[in-house]
């Protein structure tokens, strides 16, 4: 049993039972042994989006570009990545915005990264931008007084979530618990979860159906719509996830790019649920923004122009006589665009949500 596993088991001999969320905060959050304070988890556990290819994060330093000039170039925005992995979406954004110096010349970057691991290779990655940056642990330490320009990859995912079951009695929450050896179980709470709390259509779910709520996700999406309808601005929100109020259970761990034991060594595996962009919208909302979406990433990337992005890179190393180097880049190209916009790829399974003020133009690809 490792050191957080047998620590874990001890808070629950000593206080009881534990929420999902709970646990999620410890096994990746803990300072001494969380998964994200000792590793570099895309290496050991999942590829995103812009490490797949540079188009991503090109493309979405111009959709926020076009935000802002669609609302008359609010003066010294602050270009905000949550979660930026190791920069490099970042790298790949402010690359596109030289095309763009008015923007560029006056942004300010910060990067909301918990993770010493992941801050160390950022700082690499970003060293030759010549851009003021800067760092920070949560978007609540950055001054909320000028204008928004925010992109969250696969950030939401791994933001705890509770769960609840629908049982005999009504919803109630799952919760972990130990044995007398401290091993980790799930349990269900004795008592009901308020029936106000899960949507209405709760009761078109089966017996032992799941529901899941990001408390700490609808918090942030409704922090992010209140700063954006104060000051202006636009976020981009793309993850893995639904459209719509689901019951099944999407919590899941993943370890050296397989699925592993949700309860087995925490701190060794990385934890991961499907995104509420349902959830998400209403909360942006609440905040007074708008919130398109969300669209299939593939819609949204075609629509931004990927394949017209592709085609201009293969022009590069395009001439007289069609290389066998030509032929490598273009079947490398569109390996990359199909990882990322075909349904049984990232397509469908990834979708993008924009949050703008309320009266502002609707965004590119919604």
């Amino acid at each position: 049993m490792s050191g957080l596993a047998a620590r874990i088991a001890a808070l629950i001999a000593a206080q009881g039972p534990i929420t999902v969320a709970q646990y999620m905060t410890f096994a990746l959050h803990d300072p001494r042994d969380g998964y994200y304070a000792t590793r570099d988890p895309l290496v050991a556990d999942f590829i995103t989006a812009p490490e797949i290819s540079q188009m991503f994060g090109e493309l979405i330093g111009l959709w926020l570009a076009q935000c802002w000039l669609d609302q008359g170039q609010p003066k010294r925005p602050l270009l905000v990545e949550l979660g930026p992995g190791r920069g490099t979406l970042m790298c790949d954004a402010l690359r596109a915005l030289n095309l763009v110096p008015a923007l560029r010349e006056q942004i300010e970057v910060v990067l909301v990264e918990a993770s010493p691991v992941l801050r160390e290779m950022q700082r690499t990655a970003l060293a030759d931008t010549n851009v003021p940056m800067r760092w920070a642990h949560s978007l609540g330490e950055i001054p909320a007084d000028r204008p928004l320009l925010l992109v969250a990859n696969e950030f939401f995912d791994a933001l705890p979530i509770r769960q609840f079951v629908k049982t005999e009695r009504g919803w109630c929450e799952r919760m972990i618990t130990a044995d007398s050896d401290g091993r980790l179980a799930f349990a269900v709470a004795p008592e009901p979860y308020p029936a106000a709390q899960i949507p209405a259509s709760r009761d078109s779910a089966p017996d032992g159906g799941f529901y899941e709520i990001s408390t700490a996700g609808d918090a942030l999406a409704e922090d992010i719509g209140r700063w954006i309808a104060a000051h202006g601005g636009a976020a981009l929100i793309v993850d893995y996830g639904y459209a719509g109020p689901g019951f099944g259970e999407t919590l899941q761990a993943m370890r050296a790019h397989r699925f592993a034991e949700v309860l087995g060594d925490p701190g060794a595996n990385d934890l991961t649920a499907h995104v509420d962009f349902e959830a998400l919208a209403a909360a942006a909302r609440r905040g007074g923004a708008q919130a398109p979406g969300p669209v299939g990433q593939d819609e949204f990337l075609v629509a931004l122009g990927i394949l017209h992005r592709m085609q201009t890179l293969l022009s590069r190393d395009s001439g007289p006589a069609r290389s066998r180097n030509y032929l490598e880049t273009a079947a490398l190209l569109r390996s990359q665009v199909d990882r990322l916009i075909l349904p049984e790829q990232m397509g469908t399974l990834f979708k993008a949500l924009a949050i703008v003020p309320s009266g502002a133009k609707t965004p590119s690809g919604f």
